[in-house]
């Protein structure tokens, strides 16, 4: 009994850890998020985060990884679903992809150095995706286009999609506006990148 109450315990201080970090990265940032801030969120001892994750960085990585896990899972089935129309499929992507990275903005940061470091690792993370390039997406694309490939769909609706973020930093110090309303700014995408995907696609 000692034994199992020791993993319960384990379990929900790790949990906890976890919960209190996703709140701090997302409120500062990686860069200016400070172990002690995660221990002070989760009203923990600093020792207990390193005992538990050893890092920032692992426990960053960790989180970001399960959050892309839970993000393809849950899209999985939407995208293999027979019944929603390609537009209802692309405006879901978009909608669900958008409300992920504005909630984790270092996400795309960390995507990107994954994808640079280890590609496997990353197609580890986001398995059972390959299942869609055999789903009915595939032949609601070739009823706009018979010529049109997944891929091309693939890449436009991630760069539609991700850019935004990755310039971020970039692109708010160009224009006042878009730093003011960016989150109003990406939500009217979700209802452009549909659009813009099925004009793309229509071209021969």
């Amino acid at each position: 009994m000692a034994k199992k109450k020791n993993i319960q315990e384990d379990l929900s201080t790790e949990e906890k850890i976890k919960h209190a970090a996703a709140i701090v990265f997302q409120k500062k940032g990686f860069a200016a998020t400070r172990t002690r801030d995660i221990a002070e969120e989760a009203g923990l001892n600093l020792a207990l985060i390193n005992y538990y994750f050893r890092s920032k960085q692992n426990l960053f990585n960790i989180i970001m990884e399960e959050k892309i896990r839970t993000f393809f899972k849950s899209m999985l089935p939407l995208l293999l679903a027979d019944k929603l129309s390609f537009h209802e499929k692309v405006k879901l992507i978009s909608k669900n992809y958008i409300a992920l990275l504005l909630e984790n903005p270092d996400l795309p940061v960390f995507v990107m150095n994954v994808i640079h470091s280890d590609p496997k690792h990353f197609a580890r993370i986001t398995e059972g995706v390959e299942m869609v390039q055999h789903s009915p997406l595939v032949g609601a694309i070739r009823k706009i286009n018979p010529k049109a490939k997944f891929e091309q769909f693939f890449m436009n609706i991630m760069a539609l999609c991700v850019f935004p973020f990755v310039m971020r930093p970039a692109i708010t110090e160009i224009s006042d506006t878009i730093n003011k309303d960016f989150e109003k700014l990406m939500n009217e995408r979700i209802e452009l990148i549909p659009k813009w995907i099925e004009a793309m696609l229509k071209v021969k």
